[in-house]
């Protein structure tokens, strides 16, 4: 569908409404409880209603300058200062406010690399199941990085080859609690201890699951330590837009002191304008989405949280008995979070069929594929909302399960796999993945299906990244009319 955003003249506001909604229409459901991915729907009457009324207020409020807008910078020291305090900070914890969760980790891994001028080549030390933000943040910031293995049957960090993998040009260590691709809580204890023996900071990334491990480990679940009070942490991350349930996008990341703070900063006097002064990446920022996450925060309170953890455990387990009792499936992981990851040891069952059966019967699921020896997975990110209906899901994964046998497997041609296997990135151009597109039925922007993951799985990371690009390159290309 293609829109246009300037036309010769105005048009009226209850017409551009309607385009707006009539595009969203189209949109996966970001409420119901039936997508397990992007989105965290706490299902709570009026919140959006109240969080939209606070982005309003403060959407035109710019955070360049807080000492003209000090209602920022007091809703911003609230959200850093709750965060603090649910995340075992002390008296000299600081933070910053951030757009989200990449942000937090590209400022970690910066304040780390700039606080070792002298380090010439700096390096980063993660384990293998680290979000990719970090490999962002290492490609940005020019760090190098060194991927630990995890272990294969918990799919946690090893403190003992993360200790080996510590030089002396290592800036930052980091850990996971949880990891988002299975929701594993790394060890976080050991692995500050290593750091901080090595005398190198140590972050963990709270970002996917940080804000309700409090409530859950309140709910009795063995949650272990994970936070400030671990001796050895230095810095967390953590997305208030995720499990605090606040509108898109808000993260804190936080210190365990000032000075390790200082070297996140950006400042800038040599130039003829404003001395340029940012404790994040963007300079101009939105009051907006502060606002509504400290609306958020406000009106679901301490009790508020801890009812939502509830709700989203006992839609865990309801989800992970589902998929226990399904032949053919099997948990990757025993969920100790909020995430349910499933895979198939049967040949006759692809997980990648299945996620498309489910999505058929309105259960949008995240299809993820194989890395080393862990198998393809289909995640579920369970929210509050999905109690509501996670008794309709395990009838619908065994129908989808019996639609997904019917159809079989995803049959590659020899020569698309064969060609998986010599084509290099460089290769890609864009005819070319233009054309796979076309032939895999995804030219229109589609949502990927069975076969298009069942070729990214077989294709090595390097040439699904480039192809990737290409595609989304195809997608993001505006019609624009040649000038008169």
């Amino acid at each position: 569908m293609v829109i246009e955003a300037l036309p010769e003249e105005g048009v009226p506001a209850a017409e551009i409404l309607a385009e707006l909604g009539a595009l969203r229409d189209a949109d996966l459901p970001t409420h119901g409880g039936r997508l397990f991915a992007y989105v965290y729907d706490p299902a709570v009457e009026g919140l959006d209603a109240l969080t939209a009324s606070a982005h309003a207020l403060a959407a035109h409020v710019n955070g360049l300058d807080p000492t003209a807008f000090p209602s920022l910078l007091a809703t911003e020291n609230a959200l850093v200062g709750a965060a603090a305090r649910l995340l075992g900070g002390g008296p000299d914890t600081v933070g910053t406010v951030t757009g989200g969760g990449t942000e937090s980790l590209i400022l970690a891994v910066k304040a780390a690399r700039d606080a070792h001028p002298e380090i010439a080549a700096p390096r980063l030390v993660i384990p293998e199941t680290a979000h990719a933000a970090f490999l962002k943040a290492a490609h940005y910031l020019r760090v190098e990085v060194d991927r630990v293995p995890v272990d294969p049957v918990t799919l946690k960090a090893s403190p003992k080859k993360i200790k080996a993998a510590v030089t002396k040009d290592t800036v930052l260590v980091a850990c996971s609690a949880p990891s988002y691709a299975h929701g594993v809580i790394d060890p976080v204890e050991e692995i500050a201890a290593v750091a901080a023996e090595a005398g190198v900071r140590c972050h963990v990334d709270a970002c996917f699951g940080g804000w309700t491990l409090p409530y859950l480990r309140r709910l009795g679940l063995p949650i272990p330590a994970f936070d400030l009070a671990v001796p050895g942490v230095t810095s967390i991350s953590v997305d208030l837009h995720k499990y605090a349930y606040a509108p898109k996008g808000v993260s804190v990341l936080l210190h365990a002191s000032a000075a390790l703070r200082r070297p996140q900063y950006f400042a800038s006097a040599d130039w003829p304008g404003y001395t340029m002064l940012n404790p994040g990446i963007a300079s101009t920022r939105s009051g907006g989405p502060i606002a509504a996450a400290y609306a958020t925060l406000r009106h679901l309170g301490e009790s508020g949280y801890r009812r939502l953890a509830a709700r989203t455990l006992g839609a865990v387990r309801a989800l992970a008995e589902a998929v226990r009792s399904v032949d053919g499936l099997r948990l990757l992981v025993p969920p100790e979070t909020t995430v349910v990851c499933l895979t198939s040891d049967d040949a006759g069952l692809d997980v990648f069929v299945l996620a498309e059966a489910l999505a058929a019967r309105g259960w949008h699921t995240q299809p993820q594929l194989a890395y080393g020896d862990i198998p393809p997975t289909i995640h579920l990110t369970v929210t509050a909302a999905v109690a509501a209906t996670a008794a309709d899901f395990a009838p619908a994964l065994t129908d989808a399960v019996a639609a997904a046998r019917a159809r079989g497997p995803v049959v590659l041609p020899d020569e698309l796999v064969a060609l998986t296997r010599t084509l290099t990135p460089d290769a890609l151009t864009p005819e070319l993945v233009a054309g796979l597109a076309e032939s895999l039925g995804v030219a229109g922007g589609g949502v990927p299906g069975a076969t298009v993951n069942a070729l990214l799985n077989v294709a090595p990371p390097r040439l699904r990244e480039q192809f990737l690009i290409e595609f989304l390159g195809l997608l993001q290309r505006p019609s624009v009319p040649p000038r008169n």
